[in-house]
């Protein structure tokens, strides 16, 4: 037993109780130590502050009865902030700045259908579980205010000045601007303001800080995102600088000419930066039967960015370029991204390729890097170079092969089409790897927003999913496959491309909503993608297909850039890095640099061995990536609710796509847009809500409405400012039957606020 310590008329320091607590034998109480140090009568709650801001500050750990803190460990009480938001709205958060233990630490932070969710970037006072490693679950305390206070919105005319309309739709955002405090600023402008010191009553005080653009202007809603999410668009000059005055690239040193090899590019119809080039031929090898030689060709980014440099600071500090239906905020300056490091037609430019060898089954046999000079012989699209195949095999073709392929010119279609082919034949062995290994193949259509050159929304579409499209992917899997492998091989640190196994908590969930639609997923298997697949066969061509596949999805970690390998789950590959976008993405440069290191190519490489030097790189690009992803679909909401702004009173079918405690959300007109539909609009009853099933239930009637349903709804607001669509429910509009008599809530379920006495 620890010695008693002799009287005093102070308390201990704090250094004395964690010696105290670390030299007793057995678990130590506020008692224990109030009897060690002497402290009597009113000192005692002394004491109890003293204790209890040593847990807050994590040096004692009282889940342990008072044990000290292990180095590293977060307090068990503090501040955090949001960083990403998962399909199933648990958050997943970060110690705030300043913290020098466990800063590397991730929490999780489930929503609980008590209160709002959370959106990215919310600052939460959270007591802390420490579950494993660097793995905390918070339970909310309370919710703090954004450090920031810099909000987006719309100016509209009130008295004495304006009313600020914020742009995410927040009440608690609302603000009064008055006239001498809009700096300039016009009624339908859209601003940023910060706000002003004010009364505890009445509406928050604020002014303009900068005037963003018009409400109705053709970029509005890029605009309004941008801003929104503090994405950077504005490069500093000497970055514009020094992209200005580089020069194109020779043949010199380590580089070899690559120019005689006919490499294409093959992009979207409305690209500018094209990062990669391709081609293929069958491998001669008497060994290699039915075999490929693929080459993949990609911007040579690190030639004109170098480690430290203004524009790298400016690369690393954006992430990524973020793309709009209107716009591009791009990584790198126009100089670069759409000039000297864009791979145009008949232009040389420099790259770093990777041959890659691989067998009639797709199988890598070897591959090796170079860094050359290239030159484009074609720039195509998906839908022409699909075209030029098809026509050339009329049992496949859609059209009439006579007619020629739009878009294409006579005299250079044969050359296409012989480019094409061993490109297909290659890609049709990949396909064959990529079945045998299992990779997880979910059917989410992607819908694509049809713009006028007014900024006004004309068509929202499925995008179109070509094999040209998943060609491209394939070779691009197969590059990033061949730089991960190297780099490991060579002994250089890596940014890999990380996928984790499913957690368990969410399989759970999903097996059991999966029960709903007849679908068995088995417990106590080991999880491989080629089990969820199964699971998506089984949803093939019936009417909850769209359901099933959002259900393994949201089952499903989220992907993230990491110096340590996880694995790509998604993929079924043991290592995965991305090398073949460095102009959109810092992730790759990082790893073109490395690749150059590692083989010797220049002076230009990055030479890191340890993966603890790329710790923070990655966590910082992960969150631009959330960041953009986030900025990407909030704009694409808001054109959804331009688009069906004009259809507001008209009754259209939906099918539900997500169950929360205070209503559904529908998706409409196969995928058009979403919409809320709040329980405020379900006939009048109590709800309950049960996550497990995804099902909200009137405990009354018994009236029910579940994930993947269909119904009919009517549009009553859309608002493209904030991007938010509601509906109300119209009876009669489900095949759903009630049933006689009461329900109880079932346990564990969560109950909806009633509209009222029922009636």
């Amino acid at each position: 037993m620890a010695r008693k310590r002799k009287p005093t008329n102070a308390l201990p320091s704090r250094e004395q109780i964690k010696n105290f607590i670390e030299e007793s034998p057995g678990p130590v109480g506020r008692r224990e130590i109030a009897r060690a140090f002497n402290v009597k009568g009113a000192a005692r709650v002394d004491l109890k502050k003293l204790l209890g801001g040593l847990i807050k500050d994590g040096a004692i750990d009282p889940g342990q009865r008072r044990r000290v803190a292990a180095p590293g460990r977060l307090p068990a009480v503090g501040v955090i902030e949001v960083v990403s938001i998962g399909d199933d709205a648990e958050a997943i958060a970060k110690p705030v700045s300043g913290v020098k233990d466990g800063a590397d630490a991730k929490i999780l932070l489930p929503h609980t259908g008590r209160g709002p969710s959370f959106a990215v970037g919310d600052r939460v006072l959270a007591r802390l579980a420490h579950v494993r490693d660097d793995l905390y679950r918070g339970s909310v305390m309370r919710r703090l205010e954004k450090g920031a206070s810099r909000i987006v919105g719309v100016l509209e005319s009130a008295r004495g000045g304006f009313r600020l309309a914020p742009s995410d739709g927040k009440k608690s955002n609302d603000a009064q601007v008055e006239q001498i405090n809009a700096n300039g600023a016009r009624a339908g402008d859209i601003v940023a303001v910060e706000l002003l010191p004010g009364q505890r009553l009445g509406p928050r005080r604020a002014r303009v800080v900068e005037t963003i653009g018009r409400h109705d202007s053709p970029k509005a809603v890029s605009l309004i995102c941008i801003h929104e999410h503090d994405i950077p668009d504005r490069f500093p000059e000497s970055a514009v600088e020094q992209a200005e005055a580089a020069r194109p690239a020779t043949v010199e040193g380590k580089r070899q000419d690559l120019r005689d090899i006919p490499l294409i590019t093959i992009d979207g119809a409305d690209a500018r930066d094209f990062d990669d080039a391709v081609w293929a031929e069958a491998d001669t090898s008497v060994a290699n039967h039915g075999g490929w030689r693929l080459l993949v060709a990609i911007a040579d980014v690190a030639h004109y960015v170098r480690s430290g440099d203004a524009l790298d600071k400016e690369a690393q500090k954006r992430g990524n370029s973020v793309y709009f239906s209107d716009r591009v905020v791009p990584m790198l300056p126009e100089a670069l991204s759409n000039g000297l490091c864009s791979l145009r037609p008949d232009e040389d430019r420099a790259c770093l390729a990777v041959e890659m060898i691989i067998d009639a089954k797709g199988r890598k046999k070897s591959h090796q890097f170079l860094r050359g000079l290239m030159r484009s012989v074609a720039r195509v699209t998906y839908e022409e170079i699909q075209a030029v195949v098809d026509a050339a095999d009329p049992g496949d073709a859609t059209g009439d092969a006579s007619e020629g392929v739009p878009g294409v010119a006579a005299d250079a279609e044969p050359r296409l089409t012989a480019l094409a082919r061993p490109l297909y034949g290659a890609f049709r062995s990949l396909l064959d790897a990529r079945e045998t290994r299992g990779a997880l193949d979910i059917e989410m259509p992607e819908m694509q927003v049809i713009l006028n050159d007014d900024g006004q929304v004309t068509a929202i579409t499925p995008r179109q999913r070509l094999d040209s499209h998943r060609l491209i992917e394939e070779f691009m899997v197969l590059a990033n496959v061949a730089a991960a492998e190297t780099l490991e091989r060579r002994k250089r640190a890596c940014v890999y491309r990380v996928h984790d196994v499913p957690n368990p908590d969410k399989v759970e969930e999903m097996r059991n909503n999966l029960e709903g639609f007849g679908i068995k997923f088995a417990k106590g298997q080991v999880l491989q993608a080629k089990l969820f697949n199964r699971v998506l066969a089984q949803a093939k061509d019936q009417d909850f297909q769209h359901s099933v596949n959002l259900l393994v999805l949201r089952s499903q970690s989220q992907a993230v850039y990491s110096p340590f390998n996880l694995g790509h789950f998604g993929l079924g590959l043991s290592r995965y890095a991305h090398f073949t976008s460095p102009i959109r993405r810092y992730s790759d440069l990082l790893v073109h640099r490395a690749l150059i290191d590692a083989h010797d190519f220049g002076p230009d490489g990055d030479r890191r061995t340890e993966a603890d030097d790329l710790v923070t790189v990655c966590e910082h690009i992960s969150m631009t990536e959330r960041r953009a992803s986030v900025a990407e679909r909030s704009a694409t909401d808001r054109f959804s609710a331009m688009f069906m702004a004009n259809r507001v009173g008209e009754d259209l079918d939906a099918v539900i796509s997500g169950v929360v405690y205070f209503g559904v959300f529908v998706t409409l007109g196969g995928g058009q847009a979403d919409a809320l539909l709040p329980v405020s609009s379900l006939p009048d009853d109590y709800y309950d809500h049960d996550p497990k099933t995804h099902a909200l239930t009137g405990r009354h009637s018994g009236f029910s409405l579940k994930l993947g349903q269909s119904l009919t709804v009517k549009l009553r607001e859309a608002d493209p400012v904030t991007g938010r669509i509601r509906v109300d429910y119209v009876d009669g509009s489900t095949q759903n039957r009630p049933s006689r008599g009461p329900r109880k809530p079932s346990p564990g379920r969560q109950q909806s606020r009633p509209r009222g006495r029922r009636r």
